[in-house]
């Protein structure tokens, strides 16, 4: 690989470097999208074979979750070696056909960089654990013991239990945020830098076009090891681990979310900048200073481009007056920065089932709060299946993968409900998934919501997503623009949109009851092509139950 130090490639002045912001990501978990090969397991072929169905969506880009070389201990997410595809998912060569076809069909393609930690048995961990004195023995966290043998502070790792492990060879213990099969890389240590951004290099060499960042504000931790401090109960919540997690007991300002990383978040930004028109977006995971930690890192346009934190992705329902609170909080605390908004991914229950199930008609409720997601101010990810508004899978406990739902079942059932395979044939075995026995079992209750069934259906979800992101695209007021919100009670919500000339009104009624919103004097010009019902005339705008309005006041 180049060093990461030097450049090897120069904007295009011609290319639009703004392209992320407001850009609709459209997220594959690999395993679970399209089996080519007849394995149960899905993979890069399978995702080229599907592009077609992604471009006609209208979505600007793909974010592939991770499939380097791995001993999947957590699927991926403990990465073996960064430069290579695992054969699980195909080759180098697959990954390069699959970068050239989305480009064709006018996608971005993002991928997953896991920096914060690697598998255990990486190269370099099995180096750095072999003694106290090779040259990668600082290139993980590692700490002594305390007097009694126990381990150096408090810290927990979000999948249950101490954040330490033991290690024998060197007689210390490592640290782990998250499975002791993940061993934390050390970022103060320049040289582990230098390699994660030569890493970098070598995808962006490869034609990405961006980034996610997992777990972004874990990279940086204390030097000083202090104990974390408790938090107060009427504190804690549940949008980082759940409820059951005794880690949402601890105040986490020593393990994670470090001033230092802002630095490493500079020298990354700086490398992307070399190129044509690159981004990034951090996960950030922080229950307590979730939006404070995307303002810093978002900052300036000097670190990356955009990060989600899990205000929406939490339990806790979508409601009107918390869609303004975040927005109006997020506004103070990061007039400069940008946000990547979404209500599902890989990690958590899918909205379908959080929030829709007990709707009056779950249909046109997840059509309403998809229109409110790509009409907020910001980026948008929509995960796989959440445009068939597919709901979270029952599985039985033999039937888990997931370390997280096998440790703290049934409280917790982990993450596996949501990663099921994605249904395109009603009719066809395993939803047309795979022709041989899948990874995870594809519902039956998902089967009459495949691709087949809701194409060409003007009244399915799927053809609303795909209506509603055309409607998006004629009007860069909902990608770009500044938002302003209207007062509104109960149920609705409403503001204007405005970039350049446009200004454009949006109102939304998130209950099954009619609503009345008085957005302003004048006329009200609905605008068309979205699929809500318009209205024109004066007074106030008459939504039905789950409805929605677009439009200009004259």
């Amino acid at each position: 690989m180049q060093s990461a130090l030097k450049a090897t490639s120069r904007p295009d002045p011609a290319t639009d470097r703004d392209w992320w912001r407001g850009a609709v990501i459209y997220q594959i978990y690999p395993r679970s999208y399209q089996d080519s090969n007849g394995d149960g397991i899905g993979d890069l072929r399978g995702i080229v074979q599907r592009l077609p169905y992604i471009a006609s969506l209208g979505v600007d880009a793909i974010w592939i979750s991770p499939f380097f070389k791995s001993p999947m201990k957590d699927f991926g997410y403990d990465v073996s070696d960064y430069c290579d595809v695992d054969p699980m998912f195909g080759t180098l060569a697959d990954f390069d056909a699959l970068v050239a076809e989305a480009h064709r069909l006018g996608l971005k393609v993002m991928i997953d960089e896991v920096l914060s930690h690697t598998a255990d048995i990486h190269p370099w961990f099995k180096e750095s654990r072999s003694s106290r004195n090779n040259p990668k023995a600082d290139w993980y966290v590692w700490a002594d013991a305390k007097p009694d043998g126990t381990p150096p502070n408090n810290w927990l790792s979000i999948f249950g239990g101490s954040a330490w492990q033991w290690d024998t060879s060197r007689q210390q213990y490592y640290m782990h945020n998250f499975l002791a099969e993940q061993p934390d890389l050390n970022f103060h240590n320049r040289e582990v830098q230098d390699a994660l951004l030569d890493i970098t290099r070598f995808w962006l060499e490869r034609g990405v076009d961006g980034f996610r960042l997992d777990t972004i504000n874990f990279y940086f931790h204390s030097q000083g090891l202090e104990d974390n401090p408790p938090l107060p109960p009427e504190q804690r919540n549940d949008q980082t681990a759940p409820a059951v997690n005794p880690y949402n007991y601890q105040d986490h300002i020593y393990d994670k979310s470090r001033p230092e990383n802002l630095g490493f978040l500079e020298r990354f930004r700086a490398l992307l900048d070399e190129y044509p028109a690159q981004a990034a977006v951090g996960e950030v995971g922080d229950s307590q200073r979730g939006l404070e930690v995307v303002a810093a890192y978002t900052a300036d346009g000097k670190r990356v481009h955009m990060c989600y934190s899990f205000d929406f992705l939490a339990p806790e329902k979508i409601s009107a007056a918390k869609v303004r609170a975040v927005l109006e909080a997020f506004g103070r605390v990061a007039s400069d920065g940008w946000s990547c908004w979404a209500f599902s991914n890989h990690d958590v229950m899918r909205v379908a089932s959080r929030w829709a199930a007990n709707e009056a008609d779950p249909t046109a409720y997840l059509k309403v709060i998809s229109a409110l997601l790509m009409s907020l101010r910001g980026s948008v990810c929509i995960y796989q299946g959440e445009e068939l508004g597919l709901g979270e899978a029952e599985l039985k406990f033999e039937d888990l993968q997931d370390p997280y739902g096998i440790r703290f079942w049934p409280e917790f059932k982990g993450r596996d409900g949501c990663r099921t395979p994605m249904v395109w044939e009603a009719a066809a075995k395993n939803g047309g998934f795979s022709a041989a026995k899948p990874w995870l079992p594809v519902p039956g209750k998902h089967l009459s919501q495949a691709v087949n069934v809701q194409q060409g259906d003007a009244n399915s979800l799927l053809e609303h997503y795909r209506r509603f992101l055309a409607f998006r695209r004629q009007h860069p007021a909902l990608a770009k623009g500044e938002i302003d919100f209207i007062a509104s009670d109960g149920d609705t919500v409403a503001f204007t949109r405005r970039e350049g000339n446009e200004r454009i009104v949006c109102a939304f009624n998130l209950g099954s009851k009619p609503a009345e919103i008085n957005v302003g004097p004048g006329a009200l010009q609905a605008l068309p092509g979205h699929g809500f019902s318009g209205q024109t005339g004066s007074g106030p705008v008459r939504l039905g139950g789950y409805g929605a309005w677009f439009g200009r006041i004259d």
